[in-house]
């Protein structure tokens, strides 16, 4: 990664000298550096005493994403400071963005930093630096690390817990094991915020990263595509994706040009469209150059209440009309007003024609295929003649007249009908969305068949709705169909049938659900069901009260203050509720990714089903490491019985958005049949005889042992989604073993601990297993000491198994122990260096368990050694090292050596202590007149970890 970064123009940066450059492992920033550029950039502005007074701002900002926020706006020039001889406060400078050669590009590895306790230290990989600033920071796996990626954003959680200090400037992060590049906003580590770099070029680890951290790019990144929002109250951050960067660029560049005045953006639901919108309106009215222009927003009004909106001056965007009323819109485009204009499409009715006639007017319009659809398009267009227009949509063509002209409109200046798309399969693919799995609920919970086809199903007026409320006003003229779906009996059966769904299934795997009902009366009905069967504060209904409401439509509406809190909570894991009840009211616009399955009670077809189904397919990974592996359906009005009449998509649209989970027992049922086979022979082992057979197979071919991981990964994920079902019956017993096998595999032969890689169904599973003990390495041992270790050397099991002992219980000392006991640091180092030559099958299983031997054996007579000795930690640390190239050293010599280190406590960071200290160290070294190396020798000394 290095030497492609320095390739594209990165300087590297030895790693001693930027500790040096930081004052220690505490400092955040390369002061030299920063303080050179600050004056080279701020000529004017900044003196020595003012670029002083910008570095102790910096080191004030907390370590909290508030500090990053501002970070970030010290970055890209939006901070001042005040100037006595202009009197008033200017921006200071801190990265020239148009001038990239005014910049000073760096990049550096091991990058150390401890936490303002003093107690805890991280170590980056590798870290990025703008004029001294640190931007990025980066985790780099080896190639064959068995889940290496996991391993890497794991650490880069930890730092932000551990070392919040270190993220308190880095803006971007990225994780490797050199075929995948994920990368990521600091302060936003979720799965769902985490995405794969795509390159033209697939695999080319050379090509990623030259092109992520191309200088003028990522300038751009910093500059217009990271954005933080406060969501339900809450601080976010994110940043754009590829997809979202494409789209925005694309359409800026239509713009400019002034050749075409149409532009569809076709992005799938869950790709983000909305933050695509905005962000081209603040490019816009940001840009310096040309005339003002004025962006028109049309959005409907679940947007336009979002917070999102409430919110928009998060992208810089300061001169911003929301039009209230058609009046008020008319009096905007009459005063020909520059800058964002926020309006819903139904204010156009009947809008004077050529309200205005400039060029300059950009209008943004959201959920295109339905908002400027009938008459309310044609008097958009003809109030401003001379716009251009762009839409978005998140929904594919339809094989039906309506939609098709969402494209005839939008797409025409394309030949391929839109100005870039972003499909379903894509976003699944990129694991920006998860697939969909439906099922039908019982038949006779299930609406009649015939009516629904009469008074639903057959209607013309349903074909290409496009509106939830368009969808209510038909259904409202089913009279019959909805007396039938809230009939007492029918609301009571489904309530009781959802509950013990949503215990045995959903809540068992730690998400929640939602329950889309016919109208806001089914909404209260179902409630009141609902919680005769589970606790009520599990449930909430969520739709909009009318003033006229009276009876339980009044006494169940939410005030604005309880539905905020109410959508903030469900969010979180921890919170309830657990299951909405909705009707109208966060079927679109509302992002939930803990949100796994819907209950849909609620005729739907086309674009709106297509719109409400995607509220459960947002990805969602929990801080124990749970991914959501579906989004699931169940359907009790019985739309998904005709798949094809659903959605009346292209096959390949519908084919690659949702299945029947029928398909997912198959495949279960044909995974166990025809792939487990091969491994129950292994699952099933319990004589040490039968292990060690198990451990050869495995042991001895690492793709053959990480072929059956992802195997099994694959085949919990289907039985997460499908238990508990009497289909299961059948296979449990052999899935058990098999998951067990798994445990064993990752604990025992790859030393990791498999718990969070487990799904909570299978975990408890194994929990409730009493009829055979787990898997175990025969002659196991449970503490490091000279007694188990003789145990261990005498036992009749295979050297492998005794190697794979060593191993596992080393670990876990190194682990516990390095924190406090530093010369226990080199022994883990030199474990894991064997542990990799033996997997690589560099070395022989005699030679490698030699060694462990010889490093147990070094543990072990250490620990009771060092309290003979009477040395500290550091001392003991000194003694161990010295040992090596000098066997003759007594304690006292190691004492004399770290009483060196106490006099110069700065070494590692200030340049001269550390020359001061090497010399001292040479001089003790040469007198003992028995170390040959002594300059590698003190080198190495240096280079200890002390505590």
């Amino acid at each position: 990664m290095i030497k492609y970064a320095d390739q594209v123009g990165w300087k590297r940066l030895k790693r001693d000298d930027a500790l040096r450059e930081r004052r220690g492992d505490t400092g955040r920033f390369l002061y030299d550096t920063l303080k050179r550029q600050l004056l080279a950039l701020n000529p004017g502005v900044l003196n020595e005493q003012r670029a002083e007074e910008v570095m102790r701002q910096l080191n004030l900002l907390r370590p909290i994403i508030e500090g990053n926020r501002k970070a970030l706006r010290w970055l890209r020039g939006e901070q001042s400071i005040f100037v006595p001889e202009e009197n008033r406060e200017l921006n200071v400078c801190l990265i020239d963005f148009e001038r990239i050669e005014r910049n000073v590009f760096q990049v550096t590895d091991e990058w150390r930093h401890k936490d303002s306790s003093g107690l805890v230290t991280n170590r980056a990989d590798v870290v990025f630096l703008i004029n001294g600033l640190p931007v990025a920071i980066a985790e780099t796996k080896k190639a064959n690390a068995t889940d290496g990626l996991s391993m890497g954003i794991e650490q880069i959680r930890r730092y932000h817990q551990e070392t919040p200090e270190m993220l308190t400037i880095p803006q971007v992060f990225e994780v490797t094991q050199l075929f995948d590049f994920y990368y990521g906003a600091t302060w936003s580590t979720s799965r769902k915020n985490l995405f794969n770099w795509k390159d033209v070029v697939p695999g080319d680890f050379e090509q990623k990263v030259k092109n992520f951290f191309d200088q003028r790019r990522f300038l751009h990144v910093l500059r217009d595509y990271i954005i933080f929002l406060s969501k339900d109250d809450i601080l976010t951050k994110v940043i754009l994706r590829q997809h979202q960067v494409r789209a925005v660029e694309k359409v800026l560049q239509r713009i400019d040009e002034g050749v075409k005045y149409h532009g569809l953006i076709w992005h799938t639901q869950g790709s983000g469209k909305t933050l695509t919108m905005i962000t081209i309106a603040a490019r816009l009215l940001q840009s310096p150059q040309g005339e003002k222009p004025t962006v028109i927003m049309i959005v409907d009004r679940n947007e336009l209440e979002s917070q999102l909106f409430k919110n928009i001056q998060a992208y810089g965007i300061n001169n911003v009309r929301v039009a209230n009323s058609k009046q008020d819109l008319q009096d905007i485009l009459d005063s020909d007003y520059r800058g964002l204009v926020v309006s819903m499409i139904h204010k156009f009715d009947k809008i004077r024609g050529r309200s205005n006639r400039r060029k300059s007017i950009i209008v943004l319009v959201d959920e295109a295929h339905r908002t400027t659809g009938g008459g309310l398009g044609d008097y958009l267009m003809g109030a401003i003649p001379n716009a251009t227009y762009i839409g978005f949509t998140g929904t594919p063509i339809d094989r039906l007249s309506q939609g098709k002209g969402t494209f005839k409109v939008f797409g025409a200046d394309d030949e391929q009908g839109y100005l870039d798309k972003y499909s379903i399969a894509e976003s699944i693919e990129d694991n920006t969305t998860v697939r969909l799995n439906y099922a039908l609920a019982p038949s006779q919970l299930r609406v009649d068949r015939e009516t629904l086809e009469k008074q639903f199903l057959s209607l013309t007026d349903v074909e290409g709705v496009n509106d939830v409320s368009e969808l209510n006003a038909i259904l409202d003229r089913a009279v019959e169909l909805k007396e039938i779906m809230k009939s007492p009996q029918r609301i009571e059966q489904i309530a009781q049938y959802i509950a013990e769904h949503f215990r045995n299934n959903i809540d068992k795997m730690g998400f929640k659900a939602m329950l889309v009902a016919v109208d806001r009366e089914a909404c209260i009905l179902y409630k009141k069901a609902l919680e005769q069967y589970l606790p009520s504060d599990w449930i909430e209904a969520v739709y909009s009260p009318a003033h006229n409401d009276t009876g339980d439509l009044k006494k169940y509406a939410l005030r604005e203050e309880e539905e905020k809190t109410v959508r903030r909570d469900f969010l979180k894991k921890e919170k309830l509720p657990k299951i909405l009840i909705v009707t109208e009211k966060l079927l679109t616009g509302y992002d939930a990714p803990i949100l796994y399955c819907m209950y849909l009670d609620k005729p739907m077809r086309d674009h709106v089903l297509l719109q409400a189904i995607a509220r459960v397919n947002r990805p969602y990974e929990d801080e124990d490491g749970q991914k959501k592996p579906y989004g699931f359906i169940l359907d009790f009005v019985g739309i998904f019985e005709k798949l094809e009449s659903a959605l009346a998509f292209d096959s390949d649209v519908v084919d690659s958005v949702i299945e029947n989970i029928d398909t997912l027992k198959q495949l279960f049922a044909t995974w166990m049949k025809e792939i487990a086979p091969q491994y129950l022979p292994y699952a099933h082992a319990k004589d040490d005889k039968a292990i060690e057979k198990t451990v050869d197979f495995f042991y001895s071919d690492k793709k053959r042992r990480e072929e059956f991981l992802t195997f099994f990964r694959r085949l919990q994920n289907l039985y997460e989604v499908l238990s508990p079902s009497p289909f299961l019956r059948p296979y449990l017993e052999d899935y058990e073993a098999l998951a067990d096998l798994f445990m064993f595999v990752r604990r025992d032969l790859d030393a990791v601990s498999p718990d969070k890689e487990l799904t909570r169904k299978t975990r408890e599973l194994l929990r409730q297993n009493t009829t055979s003990s787990p898997l175990q390495l025969p002659g196991a041992i449970r503490e490091l000491g000279a007694k188990e270790l003789a145990m261990l050397k005498e036992s009749r099991v295979s050297d492998t198994i005794k190697l794979l002992n060593l191993r596992k219980i080393l670990n876990a000392v190194v682990q516990e122990k390095a924190p406090y006991e530093p010369y226990i640091i080199p022994i883990g180092e030199r474990a894991e260096a064997v542990a990799q030559q033996y997997e690589e099958r560099h070395i022989a299983t005699q030679q490698a368990l030699d060694t462990y031997e010889k490093l147990t054996e070094q543990y072990v007579h250490a620990s009771d050694e060092r309290q003979n000795l009477g040395l500290d930690a550091n001392a003991f640390a000194i003694y161990m090292a010295l040992r090596y190239d000098m066997p003759t050293v007594t304690p006292q010599q190691a004492q004399e050596v770290n009483d060196l280190f106490m006099q110069y406590p700065d070494y590692r960071w200030n340049n001269q202590q550390e020359k001061l200290l090497r010399a001292l160290l040479y001089k003790v070294l040469i007198s003992w007149g028995s170390v040959v190396k002594y300059m590698e020798v003190a080198t190495k000394l240096i280079k200890l970890e002390r505590i």
